[in-house]
């Protein structure tokens, strides 16, 4: 048997594949290196969209619909994977994820390495788990949402500051930003109110990494049908310190800064309208925010043993 008719095979076998991509992320050797994985794996022909920014996916993850995909890999950082997230729930596709973004949370929370090699192997190859994802205000997300200082050095961040400083930009935006004002804050959780205060973050997480490598809620699981949310009422440099100390030793719900709660539908209500935050992508000011879990919405591929 040729190489050729192999290489077929395999493709025929995995189902349809395609591709929508982040054209401006140039992580590693970039798509050019992403094309060849995939046809060293036996995919030398897949469906390809790419777009110049991540507001753009959805359409074009839904034409890979259209077009019969069975798995769409998904280029990009957080904020592209959202977009396609958003855009998967409801269809029997399964996503598989080559991060190459600034963090990259949903990815490693999965386990699956920024290694284009390495993600090519787990879309084509790895196993299919089932995840919730949260709905805010009609828009999904997969890892977090959130209001107050997180949305704030987010939207800051977010530009040229990012592209240029990565990870570091929210450092520096997160610096200004720890002195900012708190907002009042009343949160429901499954219809009973559970908070009323000044709060300087509110933040929700379906998996536990939400920080980068730290874990802020370390209970979450991205498929128990359950939300965690958490507020901060922390203000100024010194309780932010104390604060950020018992998130970093995986103990934030001992910070006397800090409520954690766990639950399915969350409304959070505040004296202002803030700008928030879901997947690490900016959104608009709102003085309130809906939030629901939505079980079992789609299909990640991720590596073999990461199930548990």
């Amino acid at each position: 048997m040729t190489n050729g008719m192999q290489m077929r095979q395999i493709g025929e076998a995995m189902g349809s594949v395609a591709v929508v991509a982040h054209a401006g992320k140039t992580f590693g050797g970039g798509l050019s290196e992403l094309r060849a994985a995939l046809e060293q794996a036996g995919v030398p022909d897949p469906i390809w969209y790419e777009v110049p920014k991540s507001k753009y996916a959805p359409k074009k993850f839904r034409r890979a619909l259209d077009d019969g995909a069975d798995v769409v890999f998904v280029w990009g950082g957080d904020g592209m994977v959202q977009h396609c997230i958003d855009a998967a729930v409801g269809s029997k596709v399964t996503i598989a994820i080559v991060p190459a973004g600034t963090a990259n949370l949903l990815a490693s929370n999965l386990g699956i390495e920024q290694d284009i090699g390495a993600a090519v192997r787990v879309g084509l190859h790895g196993v299919d788990r089932r995840l919730d994802v949260g709905v805010v205000n009609g828009e999904h997300f997969a890892v977090m949402a959130g209001t107050g200082l997180d949305a704030s050095m987010i939207a800051d961040a977010d530009g040229p500051l990012k592209d240029r400083l990565g990870r570091a930009a929210y450092i520096l935006t997160a610096a200004k930003q720890i002195r900012a004002a708190r907002v009042r804050a009343r949160v429901r959780v499954d219809g009973d109110t559970w908070f009323v205060g000044q709060a300087s973050c509110v933040l929700v997480g379906n998996v536990g990494r939400v920080l980068g490598e730290v874990a802020a809620f370390p209970d979450a699981v991205p498929d128990d049908g359950l939300l965690d949310i958490g507020v901060v009422s922390a203000k100024g440099l010194w309780q932010w310190a104390r604060t950020l100390g018992r998130t970093v030793a995986g103990e934030p719900d001992r910070s006397p800064f800090v409520q954690i709660m766990r639950g399915r539908a969350f409304d959070v209500r505040l004296d202002r309208a803030m700008p928030y935050e879901l997947d690490g992508g900016a959104r608009k000011a709102r003085k309130r925010l809906r939030i629901k879990i939505l079980p079992s919405a789609v299909t990640i591929r991720v590596p073999p043993g990461s199930l548990s």
